[in-house]
């Protein structure tokens, strides 16, 4: 393998340095990364995609046929100006190039077979007192296979085999390269993204709230299986709690969560399942708290058919209360008003008949 060409390189470093911008009034802790995943199929043929992502944000993804962005949210496009994402686009093209050659070049002189798979992950997070944390990972075979530890400028082999040390002396003698991208994510990370954060603000401060329902399963007759379903929240950080008599149900083997997924429309769902034992006395609630509810939460009981019963009962026994005075108040008000009205009338006479 050979280095790659510092002129690129140079370029690389003199554009990002250009890139600058006011950060947005945002509260929070913000992460970029940028995935590439090449299949290498043999010697000539290498299928490679690209994704930017700003948090769960999708920013752009790379055109596979031609290298070329494409812009998911209408909003990334106008934070450069057209020529710098001209330029961007063509330092892309320049680095696929160099990285598929230099891949192959190692891929033939250790004889490793085709096909395979190599994955690059980088980015950095932005914390709110404007210090930043990057990183750089390589993956192999869908494995992990090197990281980058940008304090020390220096690449740590994620598993220890004779191809990873190889990878990794290599990268090593690419001190340019090295230093680089410890600069690129230390010193530039904060205004490459402060761009985007002045630019998706909208998009990143939106909120939906969840909506949770609760029901039963029972799997068998000794087990009742309670689910907390909650839905449609944006952003992904959730609390979802289980209350035993108003208490938190501590973590342990009855206690199943989900991890988060994602909804067709952008939000999240998740699922908390609580297994108890049938008719053993307590009462239950499934607790909710999240961003969108600033500080309130969501409790939703659940109980067995006598219980929903008897609210029901006193829910209608209350509603036919209600009624009753309101009916009550409206016929006196209306009794009221007619006594003034027959006592107006008989005054009236008495003063015509004087």
């Amino acid at each position: 393998m050979q280095p790659p060409h510092h002129c690129f390189l140079c370029l690389l470093f003199l554009y990002l340095l250009f890139l600058s911008g006011t950060w947005a009034d945002l509260e929070g802790t913000f992460t970029i990364r940028l995935l590439q995943t090449s299949i290498f199929q043999n010697t000539s043929f290498v299928d490679t995609e690209g994704l930017g992502l700003l948090e769960d944000i999708k920013l752009g993804s790379l055109d596979k046929h031609t290298w070329t962005i494409h812009f998911y949210q209408p909003w990334v496009h106008p934070a450069l100006p057209r020529s710098d994402w001209d330029t961007i686009e063509n330092m892309i093209k320049i680095y696929l190039q160099k990285f598929n050659h230099l891949i192959n070049e190692g891929a033939m002189e250790k004889d490793v077979s085709y096909p395979f798979v190599a994955q690059c992950m980088g980015g950095c997070k932005l914390y709110p007192n404007r210090t930043s944390r990057a990183f750089a990972y390589v993956g192999y075979n869908g494995q992990d296979f090197l990281s980058f530890d940008v304090d020390n400028g220096t690449w740590f082999p994620s598993q220890d085999t004779y191809l990873s040390r190889y990878v990794q002396a290599v990268l090593q003698n690419y001190t340019a390269f090295s230093e680089l991208v410890a600069v690129l994510f230390n010193d530039t990370c904060v205004d490459d993204m402060e761009m985007f954060l002045r630019y998706g603000k909208a998009a990143l401060e939106r909120q939906e709230a969840p909506v949770a329902t609760v029901f039963a399963r029972t799997p068998r007759p000794d087990q009742l299986l309670l689910v907390c379903r909650v839905t449609g929240f944006y952003p992904r950080p959730i609390s979802v709690a289980w209350l035993r008599d108003g208490q938190e149900v501590p973590p342990g083997p009855a206690l199943n969560t989900s991890t988060i997924l994602p909804n067709a429309d952008l939000t999240y769902q998740f699922r908390s399942i609580l297994a108890v034992a049938p008719g053993d006395g307590h009462s239950y609630a499934c607790r909710v708290s999240h961003r969108s509810l600033g500080t309130r939460s969501l409790l939703i009981p659940w109980g067995n058919s006598e219980m929903v019963l008897i609210a029901g009962l006193g829910a209608g026994l209350l509603a036919a209360v209600a009624m009753a005075a309101i009916m009550m108040l409206w016929v006196q008000r209306r009794r009221k008003h007619q006594q003034m009205e027959e006592s107006e009338s008989r005054n009236s006479i008495l003063s015509k008949e004087a």
